[in-house]
């Protein structure tokens, strides 16, 4: 685990021990915020505090999110690798009553309760009060309560999981669709992480306008691959859904690499929230979040001498209930354009609201589209492990509306991809060549991906290299290298002269793999230098860079790629996913090389070649 994500994992465990022991509400807070802080951060604290020395606190104080006492934990755990205030509370609760919390809907309050008052320490002892009934003796734990629990258990393995984004989509997708032709639908999307692009999501949260809400929640409650019906009201209904395993491509590399495929599709929330057509604006703005970009707002809309909640943004006029139940004016509420204008600001891409900075936005920045993207330069064949010839991958290129595809099967190396090795590359140039008189208006680029071995050789010398198009760089195997040992690893693939772009650079796999933790911002430094970009690996079970190394790549100039790593022709879908990690990351037109006209790409190919 890297220093960020160790500190990150140890102030959330404060938060939650704070919690439990029912100290104060503001500090826990304190510690959640300062983890999202950290762990959105692009470069490493433990360099920073050993670059700062006696400064280390002052500049650390710089970040937002982190005060006096957060940074002194932060000093602490770089030099001493401990947190003295996170050993004292653990000590003070059994281990087992923080997994409590993992159960949906068991909260700091009663996992307390339950341990305090009824002595549970896990789940095991959870299981053995509900099974012989002496859970209703605890306060606030009456039949219905205890039902919903025992519901919360049988499900707490799957909820506990969180759904890639590229299965989360196609679900999300699939109900908006059959709810909007129910009939009395007057808007409908799907807002929470999932609008904001988040890799993986805990639940699927789909809004709808309507004045007839009971017709569209039986025909939710009903919908195909509903498991089971959690809630069921006129304003709000939730429903387990199954997730067809077909939606995605499971097996992939094998050693070193996925695990075994899925046989079978996991399940997911969905929770239904039908709110009126007037107030549509503000409700998409509340249920899309972030909580902390929401709260943001709200302290921005009080300066303002106005309330902002689901209903709309609202004079200030010190009521005790809420001000549309008092009939109210809203100052705003239709659209989220005008909400944000009421508050002083343009209108914020979903994929920025993450409290970020993105409040300091003076206009709506221009994010990258899949629309711009014209050029497809990480793809395989059926010479590697590929399952289209170089003809069918470049017609389906051109389809799309590319101008450019890059053929870059596997190096030698990667035997279980089938690897080539050098005479069978060397054939295979000859036959991208021979492929280009075959289909006509699009430019077919003869390249490789190549491996990294450990060390940081490439899987192919230079003399070979020398003799393509493009070079995809990639770790593979070696996955767990020390992160001092993948970075050297990487720097020295970025300064071969032949590297136009660095692949999936830390090697992860969402929910599978943590992948390589190289110092993403001296790896980016040393790229913008030589020239060569960083690869979003778009797909969704990759998402290689993630968002935070999209914002750490463009801080040191960095361009990046997005690419679909294409295998399967429906791999060239997964696009949208890659450019969504774009956006989160704040990724431009001008920065993305696959969106660069054909002629500005050919020379940026040319650069170090020439």
């Amino acid at each position: 685990m890297s220093v960020n994500g160790a500190i990150a994992e140890r102030f959330e465990r404060i938060a939650r021990l704070l919690d439990v022991l029912g100290a104060d509400r503001f500090k826990a807070i304190a510690h959640d915020r300062a983890a999202r802080a950290v762990q959105g951060l692009p470069f490493d604290l433990g360099a920073l505090v050993a670059e700062a020395g006696e400064g280390a606190k002052k500049r650390l104080m710089e970040i937002e999110g982190v005060g006096p006492k957060i940074a002194e934990k932060i000093v602490e755990f770089v030099r001493t690798g401990a947190m003295r205030e996170l050993d004292d509370l653990t000590a003070q609760v059994p281990a087992g009553v923080l997994h409590l919390m993992s159960i949906p809907g068991l909260g700091p309050k009663t996992a307390g309760t339950l341990w305090k008052e009824g002595g549970v320490t896990d789940l095991a002892g959870l299981k053995r009060i509900i099974d012989d009934g002496t859970i209703l003796n605890l306060p606030r734990m009456g039949a219905k309560s205890v039902e919903k629990l025992r519901a919360s258990l049988a499900l707490a393995d799957e909820a506990g999981k969180r759904l890639a984004l590229g299965l989360a989509v196609p679900v999300a997708e699939g109900v908006v669709e059959a709810l909007r032709g129910t009939g009395g639908v007057d808007r409908i999307e799907y807002a929470g992480s999932l609008r904001r692009g988040r890799e993986t999501v805990a639940d699927i949260d789909v809004l709808v306008a309507t004045r007839t809400p009971d017709p569209v929640v039986r025909a939710f409650t009903t919908l195909p691959g509903v498991g089971q019906v959690l809630v069921a009201g006129p304003t709000r209904a939730s429903v387990r859904m199954r997730v067809d395993p077909r939606l995605g491509r499971w097996s992939a590399e094998g050693e070193g690499g996925d695990e075994a495929p899925e046989t079978d599709g996991p399940t997911i929330q969905v929770d239904l929230k039908v709110v009126p057509v007037e107030s549509w604006g503000a409700a998409l703005m509340y249920f899309t979040g972030s909580k902390d970009h929401n709260v943001r707002l709200r302290e921005r809309a009080l300066k303002r001498g106005m309330t902002l909640n689901e209903y709309g943004l609202f004079p200030d006029d010190k009521g005790e209930t809420p001000p549309q139940q008092r009939g109210v004016r809203a100052v705003a509420a239709a659209t989220e354009e005008e909400v944000y204008a009421a508050l002083g600001l343009p209108w914020i891409p979903p994929e920025l609201r993450e409290d970020r900075g993105e409040l300091s936005l003076t206009q709506t920045p221009r994010l990258i589209e899949v629309a711009d993207i014209k050029a497809e330069l990480h793809a395989h064949t059926i010479a590697s492990d590929g399952a289209m010839t170089i003809e069918e991958l470049a017609t389906r290129a051109k389809e799309r509306g590319f101008h450019t595809v890059a053929v870059t099967d596997h190096s030698k190396s990667s035997v279980q991809a089938n690897g080539l090795s050098v005479d069978r590359l060397l054939a295979h140039v000859e036959a991208v060549h021979a492929a280009r008189s075959k289909v006509k208006g699009i430019r077919i680029l003869a390249g490789s991906e190549v491996d990294i071995l450990a060390d940081g050789r490439l899987d192919y010398d230079d003399k070979v290299l020398a003799k393509l198009d493009l070079v995809v760089a990639s770790p593979h195997t070696a996955l767990s290298q020390e992160p001092k040992a993948a970075t050297a690893r990487l720097l020295a693939a970025i300064e071969n002269p032949h590297v136009d772009i660095l692949g999936h650079p830390t090697g992860r796999l969402i929910n599978r793999r943590a992948g390589l933790e190289p110092d993403i911002a001296a790896i980016a430094k040393a790229a913008a230098t030589h020239g060569v970009a960083f690869e979003i690996n778009a797909n969704w079970m990759r998402l290689d860079l993630r968002d935070v190394h999209v914002r750490a790549a463009l801080v040191a100039g960095c361009s990046i790629a997005i690419n679909c790593d294409t295998h399967d022709p429906s791999d060239l879908d997964n696009l949208r996913f890659g450019v969504l990690t774009g956006r989160r990351g704040g990724l431009t037109p001008a920065s993305c090389v696959n969106a660069w006209t054909a002629a500005k790409l050919q020379k940026w190919l040319g650069r170090r070649r020439n």
